[in-house]
């Protein structure tokens, strides 16, 4: 009977150690869009704003010269049956050179577009990037993951429009709550 007990026994203490759970530390994690963080801050409303008028500007050029190209292509079409097979050939020849050329500056001005937003973007998106790392320290998250890449999330567990709010009221967030638990008593005064 005592081996039965200790046996008994034995299995009780080692359950634990057997079965149990690791102490695991609790990780906090939130999200951030930073790309919409970016857009819907007032510098990036203001870039998008003049980016469209950049954009706009150059589309509409654009879209004429493809409108000529277009009545162009419909002449060619027309004189197919009047004029001689070489002439036809050379004109034929020309507008497709312009066509050419045309998505040739079509591509130079995309990426140039490109190249505008990512110059005016960046100091944006950098100061979202810092933004997000203090309110992590700040509220004491231990991961900060892109929005975009996550298929769930709560909201509450979303960061994105208290970082366009701290962006725009200047940049600094609110001061962190104080940690739980005790806490030291205030040195005495000499």
């Amino acid at each position: 009977m005592n081996l039965r007990r200790f046996l008994v026994a034995s299995c009780f203490a080692l359950t634990p150690i057997l079965f149990g759970q690791v102490a695991r530390a609790e990780v906090r994690v939130a999200v951030v869009d930073v790309q919409r963080a970016v857009m819907q801050t007032e510098d990036g409303l203001r870039a998008q704003a003049n980016l469209k008028k950049l954009f706009d500007s150059k589309q509409q050029e654009l879209n004429r010269k493809q409108v000529d190209l277009q009545k162009q292509k419909e002449e060619i079409e027309k004189q197919s049956k009047i004029l001689s097979k070489d002439a036809i050939q050379k004109r034929a020849d020309e507008w497709q050179k312009q066509m050419v050329e045309l998505q040739t500056v079509y591509m130079e001005y995309n990426k140039e577009l490109e190249k505008k937003q990512k110059e005016i973007t960046d100091p944006i998106f950098e100061r979202v990037m810092g933004i997000v790392k203090r309110l992590a320290t700040t509220e004491n998250f231990d991961l900060v993951i892109d929005k975009q890449t996550v298929a769930y999330v709560r909201t509450d567990l979303d960061l994105t429009d208290k970082c366009v709010q701290i962006y725009n009221s200047g940049g600094a967030p609110a001061a962190a709550p104080p940690p739980a638990g005790p806490q030291p008593p205030p040195a005495a005064k000499p």
